[in-house]
């Protein structure tokens, strides 16, 4: 037969059977990209991590990614999130490390405060997910999590729930993971069968552990020994007993002997001076009502003494004024800054990323991965 079947071969394997010389670079720096759940191009992957070392391929990808952007603000179509999902996945692949020079950080933000007010994007599961991705690269992401409860952006899906409640399992939060596992199974959220398998694994991991409230595991920590290993439970507790009871004894001892209690004495009582001494002798007497409650004699009176010096007033058509007729009010640079970038729309938002170097990169990465949320509007944050 002339025809043969083509048998389907995942990207990695079509790779090794084309038999190129390329492919070195994935040998070289595997142990620098960041997987994937959906995989990668093993074509493209190479070609992103020859520009370690090719000046040239640097430069076409940090170009290929401006047209990106520049197609996310020329985008005419009825969805306007989808050039967003197309250049986060092209930066995913084109940026395998994923480091602060990629900028997947911040278009993440870009993205996700384009759409956040928008009612049609609030159950779309492909926004949902640039939502979980960009707390996955944020230092405590339960801020974003908050933020999505308290807008309802994602109510609908059980990823949400099972994202949010095993990040709060992580803090050991535990009540409020469970909290948030019997919230998603009673909105009825979807899938609820992968809900309620998530919630059962929960359920059997919370039993295995010890017993501990929220927020109180730190007061409820064990005994150190003094070269710094932790006491099991029932050590601690025949330790205790053990202290106890050689206390016990020694006190039975003490009263069989007859030994009297000693008191302790200050050593320099003897040099006090005799102002101290009739001050302790003083308070064995309380005096009569009148010298107690002589804090309580002043009378009030008026302030006639003092004048408060007057500012000079100036007559314009009958009317005064004083010198300075309005009052500067402070402002601070930093609030009207983040004011400004938060009231501005997504389209000047990616236009600020086309015109970022590195090192702006770097320092806008830093900022959102401490806040999150520190360009969006104050009335948006969760009360």
């Amino acid at each position: 037969m002339e025809e043969v079947e083509m048998i389907k071969m995942d990207p990695e394997t079509e790779f090794l059977a084309s038999k190129q010389e390329t492919g070195h670079e994935w040998e070289l720096y595997k142990e620098n990209v960041r997987p994937l759940k959906r995989g990668r191009n093993v074509r493209l992957l190479n070609d992103a991590l020859k520009s370690h070392t090719d000046i040239q391929l640097k430069k076409s990808l940090l170009q290929n990614r401006r047209r990106l952007i520049e197609a996310i603000d020329e985008y005419k179509g009825d969805d306007p999130l989808q050039p967003w999902l197309e250049c986060i996945k092209w930066v995913q692949e084109a940026f395998p490390p994923g480091g602060d020079c990629s900028g997947l950080v911040v278009i993440y933000e870009q993205c996700v405060r384009t759409f956040w007010h928008e009612a049609r994007y609030r159950d779309d599961l492909r926004y949902l997910k640039v939502w979980l991705e960009y707390a996955g690269n944020c230092i405590d992401a339960e801020v974003i999590y908050s933020f999505l409860d308290a807008n309802g952006i994602g109510q609908t899906h059980s990823i949400f729930f099972i994202s949010y409640a095993l990040h709060m399992e992580s803090k050991n939060k535990i009540r409020t993971a469970n909290d948030i596992f019997n919230s998603g199974i009673s909105r009825n959220a979807q899938p609820i069968e992968k809900l309620k398998a998530a919630y059962k694994k929960f359920l059997a991991r919370s039993m295995s552990r010890p017993k501990t409230t929220d927020e109180d595991e730190v007061d409820n920590r064990l005994p150190v020994r003094s070269f710094g290993t932790l006491l099991a439970r029932g050590e601690a507790r025949n330790q205790n007993m053990e202290s106890s009871d050689r206390a016990r004894k020694k006190l039975k001892q003490d009263r069989v002997n007859g030994t009297p209690i000693t008191i302790y004495k200050d050593t320099n009582m003897g040099s006090q001076s005799d102002s101290s001494k009739s001050d302790f002798k003083s308070w064995h007497t309380l005096g009569a009502r009148a010298e107690r409650n002589k804090e309580n004699n002043a009378v009030p009176a008026k302030w006639t003494s003092n004048k408060i010096p007057q500012r000079s007033m100036h007559r314009t058509g009958g009317a005064t004024t004083t010198a300075s007729a309005c009052i500067e009010v402070f402002v601070d640079e930093e609030c009207t800054e983040t004011h400004k970038a938060g009231d501005e729309s997504g389209r000047s938002s990616t236009l600020r990323l086309r015109g970022e170097d590195c090192q702006d990169l770097k320092k806008e990465t830093e900022l959102l991965r401490e806040n999150p949320l520190r360009n969006f509007p104050l009335s948006s944050m969760p009360r």
